[in-house]
């Protein structure tokens, strides 16, 4: 890779020099340094597909079958540094290993992960279409009983991830990747969601997005399935509305709501909605979490009874 010889990529050399300098060996590897030809853990680079706040998502090759996947990546070694550098690692890698035993068909196929000075990534199926980010401006909301089933569909494939002790962390329409036309809904990166637990990195950027947060995570404290579902809430509300249940001017004023406040009323913005699906949203985010669905079976349940409500309205 790039022209260095393989006794650069000599494990115990690696971590060797690790330990000592606080860097991956041979310098870190960095996404500047990426592009098509570059060769990523038995991965060929292809073209770059889209790039994200904290990484970016590659087309690529496997070497040894020949066949395409999709190599998301995430730059370690900048954001990390000396011990801190090392548990992320492992922890990125532990998580990614979850990650790939999840076997539901609207969870994304996670092949493998590994980590290569200071590059972590993720090799996955690549998907058709986009995620739901566009469907969430007031002038391109997709049609209510649309959304209702990508939700319920969502909201049954972190109940499996649920089962199997695996939590996503970062619920929000970016992690959603939709094909209409193919009717194929597929919820994406497990792995990278829970790679700080919520704490900062080194450059300040907090892994999960604030505004999908729900307030237990937002303070640090222990979770359960009962906080993704929360952030599906939000999600629901925002793909159904154009906007967030919660307002703030600032970053601290949409924390303190979050935390102490009541979140806009679905029928407040969507009077044309009925009163069961409001009910389902309310639900959903309630703060206390014992106060919401109980699973993800049971929202989709509840989301599905709201569908036959909305025909009928």
């Amino acid at each position: 890779m790039d022209g260095e010889g393989d006794a650069a990529w000599d494990a115990d050399a690696m971590d060797r020099e690790r330990r000592t300098s606080g860097h991956p060996a041979g310098g870190p590897l960095g996404a500047n340094r990426l592009g098509p030809g570059v060769e990523l853990g038995g991965y060929r680079l292809e073209r770059l597909i889209g790039r994200g706040a904290v990484g970016a998502v590659y087309l690529a090759v496997d070497r040894v079958n020949d066949t395409p996947v999709a190599l998301k990546t995430l730059d370690l070694a900048r954001e990390f540094e000396g011990i801190d550098f090392d548990a992320a690692r492992e922890r990125f890698l532990r998580e990614a290993q979850a990650a790939s035993r999840l076997n539901h068909p609207d969870i994304v196929t996670v092949y493998g992960a590994g980590e290569e000075r200071g590059l972590a990534y993720i090799a996955m199926e690549p998907l058709t279409g986009s995620d739901l980010t566009r469907y969430t401006r007031s002038a391109r909301l997709l049609p209510e009983p649309v959304v209702l089933r990508i939700v319920a569909r969502v909201a049954e494939a972190l109940a499996s991830a649920h089962a199997q002790g695996v939590l996503h962390r970062d619920v929000k329409p970016a992690n959603v990747m939709v094909d209409l036309a193919a009717h194929q809904v597929k919820l994406t990166d497990f792995g990278i969601a829970r790679l700080t637990d919520g704490e900062r990195t080194r450059t300040g950027l907090l892994i999960g997005t604030p505004s999908f947060m729900s307030p237990e995570q937002l303070a640090g404290s222990r979770l359960d399935g009962r906080s993704d579902l929360y952030s599906l809430g939000v999600m629901l509300f925002q793909l159904l509305t154009g906007r967030l249940p919660y307002d703030g001017h600032s970053m601290g004023e949409l924390l303190r709501a979050i935390a102490s406040e009541e979140p806009l009323d679905l029928r407040a913005v969507r009077s044309d909605l009925p009163d069961s699906l409001a009910h389902v949203v309310a639900t959903a985010l309630r703060k206390p979490a014992a106060e919401r669905f109980a699973d993800g079976v049971s929202f989709a349940s509840a989301i599905r009874r709201a569908e036959l409500d909305l025909v009928s309205h």
